[in-house]
């Protein structure tokens, strides 16, 4: 296969993307925290492709990007009071919520009954997820590899393994994000990012 790279400023970008996406196909593109490929969110089969790209364990549950908090509902269901709370203070930006998952979200998203929700705090990222809807995404790499935080690494990595790159510059963050688990009466951090549980608790009250 070979890969396409974009500028993110080139006016046909976006339409671009949207016709790799909806032909099921993957895309690479900045975040404010590392580069991510994704698929469209509820196209199981795509979402299964970004496995075999990366060399990811099918177990490892792939996490949603939307663009505005109100797209919460789109994907997830019964939100805890916590979840709201902490999107509302740290959306957009690098905190991942794990939430109760719609019936309608493909296994391969997550085999269980949660699946991890973020807003992207880039102007890139949130312009592909107002046109494309809920995106299926996780970092650009080879599973166990460097986060990409470049177009150009997300090439050496993915290069000829995915149709197509946005290439945005360098990503400002170059972290990946916090993961909390909001569906236990207890908040658990189940990766360590940029923001700490001291945080979280205080912007709970």
């Amino acid at each position: 296969m070979q890969t396409e790279v974009l500028p993110a400023s080139s006016h046909n970008t976006i339409s671009r993307a949207l016709t790799v996406l909806q032909a099921g196909g993957l895309i690479a593109f900045p975040t404010d925290t590392v580069y991510g490929v994704g698929a469209l969110a509820f196209n199981g089969k795509a979402i299964e492709f970004i496995y075999a790209a990366k060399n990811r364990p099918m177990e490892k549950a792939i996490p949603i990007l939307i663009s505005d908090t109100e797209e919460l509902t789109n994907v997830a269901v019964e939100v805890p009071e916590a979840a709201w709370k902490l999107a509302s203070r740290f959306w957009a930006g690098p905190l991942t919520i794990l939430v109760p998952k719609r019936a309608d979200l493909p296994e391969s998203v997550s085999a269980t009954a949660t699946v991890g929700v973020r807003v992207p705090d880039h102007a890139v990222a949130r312009s592909l997820l107002r046109a494309a809807g809920p995106m299926a995404v996780t970092s650009a790499n080879i599973s166990g590899a460097q986060s990409p935080i470049t177009a150009e690494e997300v090439y050496q990595q993915l290069g000829g393994r995915i149709p197509l790159i946005i290439d945005g510059g360098r990503t400002p963050g170059g972290i990946p994000s916090t993961v909390v688990d909001c569906t236990a009466p207890e908040l658990t951090i189940l990766r360590d990012g940029p923001i700490g549980l001291a945080e979280l608790h205080f912007a709970l009250g």
